[in-house]
């Protein structure tokens, strides 16, 4: 099954590093069967890009604070990040999201498929986001105004290869 992991640019690190991604929670986006029966229409590359987004939106929680409690903002530019990977290990998890679904352990480099990232052009945008993602949950027309900006920037899309160069350039 592919599947879409929010991360971070500091995550990128550590999977160029260790060779593996812990998702965060164990927590990751994909086509499931809740989210086809959520759309009335629609391609399956259509749906799939559905699932990439709500890990793109999650990816923006994760900016705020990493996993011990520093500023991500103080040590890596504010990007949104998504992982799409291949797997065979995934439990859905409807009750959280129609495209949620939760994985047994970390993914190995070899899973990964690509690599999605903000250009340096969206970091206003996706700071602004990352600061009221959770007033956007609770219906803030601003915020959602916030989400919607971010949101029509586009990621960019790398090959795993490609992972050195892309973090030699942050």
């Amino acid at each position: 099954m592919r599947i879409y992991v929010p991360a971070t640019i500091g995550m990128l690190r550590q999977l160029l590093d260790a060779g593996e991604l812990a998702p965060v929670g164990g927590t990751a986006f994909a086509l499931t069967p809740a989210l086809r029966e959520s759309y009335t229409s629609g391609t399956t590359e259509e749906l799939e890009y559905a699932a990439l987004t709500d890990a793109a939106r999650a990816s923006l929680r994760l900016l705020g604070v990493d996993t011990e409690g520093e500023n991500v903002e103080d040590k890596e530019p504010p990007r949104r990040v998504v992982v799409s990977a291949d797997v065979d290990d995934v439990t859905l998890r409807p009750d959280l999201d129609d495209s949620a679904v939760k994985l047994s352990g970390p993914i190995a480099m070899a899973a990964v498929a690509a690599i999605h990232v903000d250009a340096p052009e969206a970091e206003s945008a996706v700071r602004a986001a990352a600061a009221v993602i959770d007033d956007a949950d609770l219906g803030d027309e601003d915020a959602e105004l916030a989400l919607g900006d971010v949101e029509d920037h586009e990621l960019a899309w790398y090959a795993p290869q490609e992972l050195p160069f892309l973090l030699e350039l942050m």
